[in-house]
C-alpha cells in the first residue's frame, strides 16, 4: 500500500469524525489500458474536495461533477458502480487510453471505525483484506497475506491493504543521503540506523527516520518483514557485517551491502566463518545494483534502487545473471 493510499484513508477518517460526508471511490475493474490499476482510491468530500485519484485527472472532474449537479443524492444506495469509458467516444471524453474502460465503486462512508482500525493494522506492518458488501455497504476486515489480491465479483470487493514497503540504510553516509531520497521519491519509508554519531549531521527528519542501537539491534527492532529491504552502506565490516548477520536470517526481501566484487566475495567468506548458513549468505546482493556503468553516488543510488524495486516487482535480474556468467 502506497502514501497515496494512506493518504486517502487518513483523510477519510479525519473528515468523517469532524462530521463532514465522504464518498469514497475505488477502482474495480479495468478493461484496455486504464490509467490507475484496480484498488486506486479517491476520497470526495460534501464540499467538493478531493484526494487521491482513479484515473488522469478527466474521472475526477466528473465525479466532483456528480456531487454539484445533484447525481450523488443524499438518500441514495449506501454503495454503486460507476462505469466510465464504455465506448471509444466516451473513453476519449474522460482521457482514457486506448479505448479503455474503468468500474468504481461510489461508497458513502458511514461509520469510520473500520478506516481506523484498518490504519492501525497497516501501521503495525499487517496485511489486511477489506470486504465491501456492495448491495449494504457493509465493511468487514479480515487478516490476509502477500499472495493475495484484489477480487470482485459483483457483490462483494474484497480489496488489499499492507503497509508501506521499508527501506533500512545501515550507515548515514553520503551515499545513504541520495540512496534515502530516492527511495523516499519510490515511496519507500525510509530508516536510518548509523551508531556514529559523527555522520548524523545534517539529516532532516522527511529524509527518513532514524533507528538507535548497533546494526543487530535495529534489523530486529524494526520487525523485519516481507515488505523490508535493507542495505549495508558504511563500507565498515564491523558495522555491515553485524547487520548482515541478523538481515540475512530475516524475513526481508531485499539484503546487499556495499563493495567491489573482491571484496563481496571476502564478505562471504567472513559471514561464512562466524557461522551463518550457505542458505542465508546466497542470498546476499553484492555488489548491489544493476550494472549502469555508475560511477556517482546519484548514479549508484540509482543503480540500486532500480535493483530493489525490480525485485519488489518480481522482475527477474536477467542482467544480473549474464553478468555473473561473464565473470
Amino acid at each position: 500500500m502506497d502514501s497515496v493510499d494512506l493518504n486517502v484513508l487518513r483523510s477519510v477518517l479525519e473528515w468523517r469524525r469532524a462530521g463532514q460526508r465522504v464518498v469514497l471511490y475505488s477502482v474495480v475493474q479495468t478493461w484496455g489500458t486504464a490509467p490507475r490499476a484496480p484498488g486506486a482510491m479517491l476520497a470526495l468530500r460534501e464540499d467538493g474536495v478531493v484526494i487521491g485519484s482513479v484515473s488522469g485527472g478527466c474521472v475526477e472532474d466528473d465525479l466532483i461533477a456528480r456531487l454539484h449537479d445533484g447525481r450523488i443524492p443524499a438518500d441514495g444506495p449506501p454503495v454503486q458502480l460507476i462505469t466510465y469509458g464504455v465506448t471509444r467516444e466516451e473513453a476519449a471524453r474522460f482521457g482514457l487510453p486506448c479505448g479503455g474502460t474503468l468500474r468504481l465503486t461510489e461508497e458513502r462512508v458511514g461509520d469510520p471505525a473500520w478506516v481506523a482500525e484498518l490504519l492501525a493494522r497497516c501501521e503495525a506492518h499487517e496485511i489486511v483484506a477489506r470486504a465491501l458488501n456492495i448491495e449494504t455497504g457493509e465493511v468487514v476486515l479480515q487478516s490476509a497475506n502477500k499472495t493475495d489480491v484484489l477480487t470482485f465479483d459483483g457483490r462483494t470487493l474484497r480489496a488489499i491493504y499492507g503497509p508501506r514497503w521499508r527501506l533500512l540504510l545501515i550507515g548515514a553516509g553520503q551515499l545513504s543521503r541520495y540512496v534515502a531520497e530516492m527511495a523516499r521519491l519510490l515511496d519507500f519509508e525510509v530508516l536510518i540506523c548509523d551508531p556514529r554519531t559523527e555522520f548524523v549531521y545534517g539529516w532532516e527528519e522527511q529524509h527518513g527516520r532514524f533507528v538507535s542501537g548497533m546494526p543487530d539491534d535495529a534489523v530486529l527492532s524494526i520487525q523485519t518483514d516481507e515488505r523490508t529491504a535493507i542495505v549495508a552502506l558504511t563500507h565498515d565490516p564491523r558495522l555491515d557485517d553485524m547487520a548482515l548477520l541478523t538481515a540475512l536470517d530475516s524475513k526481508a526481501f531485499y539484503v546487499g551491502a556495499l563493495g567491489s566484487r573482491i571484496n563481496s566475495l571476502k564478505r562471504r567468506e567472513n559471514l561464512a566463518q562466524l557461522g551463518l548458513s550457505q542458505q542465508a549468505i546466497n542470498r546476499l546482493h553484492g555488489p548491489i545494483g544493476l550494472h549502469i556503468g555508475s560511477h556517482t553516488p546519484a548514479e549508484i543510488a540509482l543503480s540500486l534502487l532500480a535493483e530493489i524495486v525490480a525485485i519488489k516487482n518480481g522482475v527477474e535480474l536477467k542482467q544480473k545473471k549474464l553478468l555473473q556468467e561473464v565473470v
